[in-house]
């Protein structure tokens, strides 16, 4: 049916009634307000703005998730934007989602959810549908205004339910499997070092994100508690670094059944729940945990036959699984492809022999590769009870009881409460640190040097599978009491870094080394986050409200912790001229830039590109040959310390930065936002902020060459300042990239990258007064 019709600002209501329909009502920044009288309802109006804002998005992941790109795209094409698994072919990807994301996996997921969210998921596709529907009827009439560019691609289609379980599947296996998807899909035996060119890479550089194709992908989150406050409750910012374009990408509503269901947040595209946001009584953010959360298992191959290995001292035959898909030639004729793909007992086989020969199949040996999340069910139902608790207690004890989060941390606050929460308790391989020196391999020792956290197991014992542990809530899975929880007065605070330092004064030790690890050296950025928070701390507020502003305000300043603390000392070092040195004036030149720089991201500050290249460099150093003062876990805030400019290599990384940027096209000293920028319109708008390797805090990390912040970035995406008043939550909030698909690429929905360029933070709509308030109120009635 049509919609009824649009409607502008109506008359404030204590509080909702059910719709006849599902009734959407967009606020400031088209921000979506979906209310509905069922669970069903509140599915379809989800479905029905999501793709009303990025229907080419969403259209092109269903697709990729139904594992048949290569019959549209063509076999060695790749997803245009990065997201949770990175930017494979496309022939790699549809063996891999044909192999996993199949009917059993889809039954298992539906049959585990409550009712209610089968219910929003089923109506998340027909409300989905609609809107298609709509737009393909709005194409064939004069006046149809702006239309998705996508709506006459034949990989446009309507979807079902199994489509967004196949999309959970594809979040839920983001720090696993989806890190591997190529190194899956092109495992078989004899395979290794046969990749192409094209594929070779160092097996350190893959292992370093957690999640994702990129290290920087992570979160601040901190969350100040009563001591901060004057004793007026708790303040959270939440604030992801995650990407701006893609599937994955965060989309901003507030979704309401009255009587049952109030909250408001994001989620990523496709997803029918709020995954990080707040409601009347709790709010909670995340960061990527440094827990690993897959584990490796060697195989000893049985002599002459490659695809069978022993296992307590027999022979047992790896499983296999024909996989048929469709491939679109140049001649644009679709030829069918197959493939074998093998399982283990442990899991799929994974050759990372085109990474480093010595983990490739080979005539002896073999890797299978399992995945703690690849049949953990409960996540989306543990976001889907959080949006209905009704305390911080209430939020905890469901956090417990499922165990779900599958591969971030947890902090939240809640009203009437001044404790701050912080949690590494989700889903995670039970492999005590015994069980490791016990069960390691030659292999094992050598690619823990390359990551010491991973599990890498003998294949060929039964003693040396993950533990299963009765109290735990899945097999082979930690029990709660056995991962790092921490509530506070004071604070809490993570930036990616282990849940070890979660509050310097309560330090959680004793977990093992599957957790991440402890008395580890933070990041910069880690450091400035404490340091924030402890001063914010210090200072002192009379009120939750007061906090709440200074929070705001301290959140947004885009200093480099790293230039602040080491820029003097390196330049002091370096920049002294000797007779015969060589590239003396790209020395001098990048030196006076970078004397002359405030040490901050600004839109309109030169050095920021400098600083990035330079320190970039760096970083990579050892850091014994940087820093004067090591690490040391007894000062983890003040160390490592005192660096050596004088080192030759220092001056080199100085000398190569200059060049680099030369070599880009740009001035040592250009301001930062002639290159990183987005688009309104014609205009282009420079964005302030750095990349996390630099140093900074506040994040835009462009990886394209002009350096625009277009779907390949990432950066500060969804950021939240929540407190609880006597009249309720209030909350503060920004979405970077905006709603719409388009914004980025200077089209229609910009005003929200606008605003943030400006640091303009929107006090959201949450109740129906402040909603009914909204000066750029629409509503819009659907009859599903």
């Amino acid at each position: 049916m049509a919609a009824i019709g649009m409607a502008g600002m109506a008359g404030a209501q204590a509080a909702p009634s059910a719709p006849a329909g599902v009734e959407v009502r967009r606020t400031t920044d088209g921000i979506p307000h979906v209310l509905a009288r069922d669970w069903r309802g509140l599915g379809y109006g989800y479905g029905y703005v999501q793709a009303q804002d990025a229907l080419c998005t969403l259209a092109e992941a269903f697709v990729t998730f139904e594992g048949r790109r290569s019959a549209f795209f063509g076999a060695e094409g790749r997803p245009a934007a990065s997201s949770t698994f990175g930017r494979p072919t496309n022939i790699e990807l549809d063996f891999f989602f044909r192999a996993n994301a199949d009917a059993a996996m889809v039954d298992a997921t539906r049959a585990r959810q409550p009712a209610a969210l089968n219910d929003m998921i089923a109506g998340y596709a027909d409300g989905y549908n609609r809107h298609l529907r709509e737009a393909r009827a709005a194409a064939g009439t004069a006046g149809g205004g702006a239309l998705p560019a996508c709506l006459g691609q034949p990989w446009v289609r309507e979807i079902g339910a199994a489509d967004v379980y196949r999309r959970m599947y594809a979040a839920a296996i983001a720090g696993g499997y989806a890190r591997f998807i190529a190194e899956i899909a092109s495992a078989r035996p004899g395979a290794a070092g046969e990749a192409p060119p094209a594929a070779q890479g160092g097996l350190a550089a893959l292992l370093a994100p957690r999640v994702g194709g990129e290290p920087g992908l992570g979160s601040n989150v901190i969350a100040l508690g009563r001591e901060a406050s004057g004793g007026d409750g708790a303040v959270l910012f939440g604030n992801p670094h995650w990407y701006w374009g893609g599937p994955d990408r965060f989309y901003q509503a507030q979704l309401t059944i009255p009587g049952k269901i109030n909250v408001a947040g994001v989620s990523f595209l496709g997803i029918p729940v709020i995954m990080l946001g707040f409601n009347e009584h709790v709010a909670w953010s995340h960061t990527v945990s440094d827990a690993r959360r897959f584990g490796l298992f060697e195989l000893a191959l049985t002599p002459g036959r490659p695809t069978s290995y022993r296992y307590e001292g027999r022979d047992e035959a790896m499983g296999e699984r024909d996989i048929a898909i469709e491939v679109r030639g140049a001649d644009g004729v679709l030829r069918e492809q197959r493939r074998t793909l093998y399982t283990s007992r442990f899991g799929p086989l994974i050759d990372l022999g085109p990474r480093n020969a010595a983990f490739g199949w080979s005539a002896r040996r073999a890797l299978a590769i399992r995945d703690v999340n690849a049949d953990n069910f409960r996540i989306f139902r543990n976001f889907f009870h959080w949006a209905g608790a009704r305390s911080l207690d209430d939020f905890i004890a469901i956090q417990k009881r499922e165990a779900a989060m599958p591969w971030i941390n947890t902090v939240a606050i809640g009203r009437d409460d001044g404790r701050v929460w912080f949690s590494d308790i989700g889903n995670v391989p039970n492999v005590p640190d015994t069980l490791r020196a016990d069960c390691t391999t030659e292999l094992g020792r050598g690619f823990a040097q390359l990551d010491a956290a991973v599990p890498f197991l003998d294949g060929s014992r039964a003693a040396c599978g993950w533990r299963v542990d009765p109290r735990a809530v899945q097999a082979g899975a930690m029990a709660v009491a056995d991962m790092p929880g921490l509530l506070r007065d004071d604070y809490v605070a993570n930036m990616n870094d282990s849940y070890w330092l979660s509050n310097p004064a309560r330090p959680m030790e004793g977990y093992p080394r599957t957790m991440g690890g402890e008395r580890l050296a933070l990041s910069p950025r880690g450091r400035y986050g404490h340091l924030l928070a402890q001063s914010l701390l210090a200072a002192g507020s009379r009120s939750g409200l007061a906090l709440s502003l200074r929070v705001r305000d301290a959140t947004l300043d885009p200093r480099s912790y790293a230039a602040e603390q080491f820029k003097d000392g390196l330049l002091e070092g370096a920049c002294v001229v000797e007779p015969g040195q060589p590239a003396q004036e790209d020395l001098l030149a990048g030196c006076a830039v970078l004397r002359g720089w405030n040490n901050r991201a600004d839109a309109d500050a030169p050095g920021v590109l400098l600083w990035g290249a330079f320190w970039r460099r760096l970083d990579a150093m050892p850091e014994a040959e940087l820093y004067r003062t090591p690490f040391d876990a007894a000062a983890p805030l003040a160390t490592p310390a005192g660096v050596d400019g004088t080192r030759p290599r220092v001056r080199q990384a100085l000398v190569a930065a200059v060049q680099d940027l030369r070599a880009k096209g740009w001035q040592a000293g250009a301001p930062l936002g002639g290159v990183q920028f987005v688009r309104a319109g014609d205009d282009k708008v420079g964005v302030y902020g750095g990349c996390s390797a630099a140093g900074y805090f506040t994040i835009a990390c462009s990886h394209r060459k002009d350096g625009s912040l277009d779907g390949l970035a990432e950066g500060n995406s969804y950021l939240q300042v929540v407190r609880f008043g006597t009249d309720g939550v209030r909350a503060h909030t920004m979405l970077a990239h905006g709603e719409q698909e388009g914004a980025l690429a200077g089209g229609v929905g910009a005003e929200p990258l606008l605003r943030y360029a400006r640091k303009d933070w929107l006090a959201f709509p949450f109740s129906e007064r402040d909603i009914a308030a909204d000066p750029q109120l629409k509503r819009q009635v659907l009859l599903p």
